[in-house]
Order: structure tokens, then C-alpha cells, then sequence
């Protein structure tokens, strides 16, 4: 038996695809398959008039997200307890590769805000692609390196070869 809502969820995905791709190839913007792994895109609705500004919102809040991790970790004055045993294990190049992240990203933000005010089909789609780029051949491995440290098992591994001295 067929679940009708995995149905009906498949067929939106598809609508959606095809609506993408007609962007696709007018902008020469990413796969979808690539811009939904790194942006879980595929929640837009695609019955809209302005799928592009949808697609670019959710990538927003992404990066909203990013920022607000990097904030905590770089000024952790209101952060969980939890975080400040994570911070410590970071080298001061962690923090400098997180400063510079985050200021990219913020530059994004302040974009972000203009492209509300001032709504362009090919602006969104120039966007997209930048953000996209930035985040696969840059960003996104900053961060992975950065969160690797911060990994629970390391900061056990390295507790473990501590002696009770020291």
C-alpha cells in the first residue's frame, strides 16, 4: 500500500524540480540535488510566483544559523556551559579562520537585507550561485575543520591522556 502523503510529498519535490530547472537553465545555477544537500531547499514552496526569493530566504536563514554558531563560540559570554568546554580546545588560527568566516558571512547578511528591498530575478539567481560556490569550496570546509575539534570525542581522547596531575 501506498502512503498517499509520501505521494503527495514526492510529487511537490518534482513540481518543485521542474520549476527549478527552467531557473536552472536560464541562470546556469547549481544542480538541485547540490544546493539542497548544503541548503535543504526542498521545502520551498514551489507555487509561488518568486521561487528564486524563496530558495535564497531559506539559504538565508541557513547562514543566519552559521552566524550565530560562530557568534557563540567567538564571544561566548551568554553561550550554554556547555560550550565553554568545547572553546577552550580551540587554537587561536581557529579563532581567526571563525572570525573570517563569520565576517563573510555577515557581508552576506547585510546582501541579504538589500536583495528584500530591492527584488531582482537575476540578482536572487547571482546570489544563489555566489553563496553556493562560497560555501562548497570554501566555507564549508572552514567550518567542518573548526567543528572537528570541537567534536565530544576529541575532547574525551585528549582528557583520557591527561595523567590526575596534569
Amino acid at each position: 500500500m501506498v502512503n498517499e502523503e509520501n505521494l503527495d510529498k514526492e510529487n511537490c519535490l518534482d513540481k518543485l524540480k521542474q520549476k527549478y530547472d527552467k531557473f536552472k537553465s536560464k541562470y546556469d545555477l547549481p544542480e538541485f540535488l547540490e544546493l539542497n544537500k548544503f541548503f535543504d531547499i526542498e521545502e520551498v514552496d514551489f507555487d509561488t510566483d518568486f521561487l528564486l526569493r524563496k530558495i535564497r530566504r531559506v539559504i538565508s536563514d541557513r547562514i543566519a544559523g552559521y552566524l550565530r554558531f560562530i557568534e557563540i563560540i567567538l564571544n561566548p559570554s551568554n553561550a550554554p556551559m556547555f560550550f565553554f568546554k568545547l572553546i577552550k580546545k580551540l587554537e587561536e588560527t581557529d579563532k581567526e579562520i571563525l572570525s573570517k568566516t563569520y565576517e563573510l558571512l555577515g557581508t552576506f547578511e547585510v546582501e541579504i537585507v538589500g536583495l528584500d528591498l530591492n527584488y531582482g530575478e537575476k540578482k536572487e539567481a547571482e546570489f544563489i550561485k555566489k553563496i553556493y560556490t562560497m560555501f562548497t569550496q570554501d566555507i564549508s570546509k572552514r567550518l567542518l575543520n573548526v567543528i572537528n575539534k570541537l567534536s565530544i570525542e576529541e575532547i574525551e581522547k585528549k582528557e583520557e591522556k591527561r595523567s590526575y596531575f596534569g
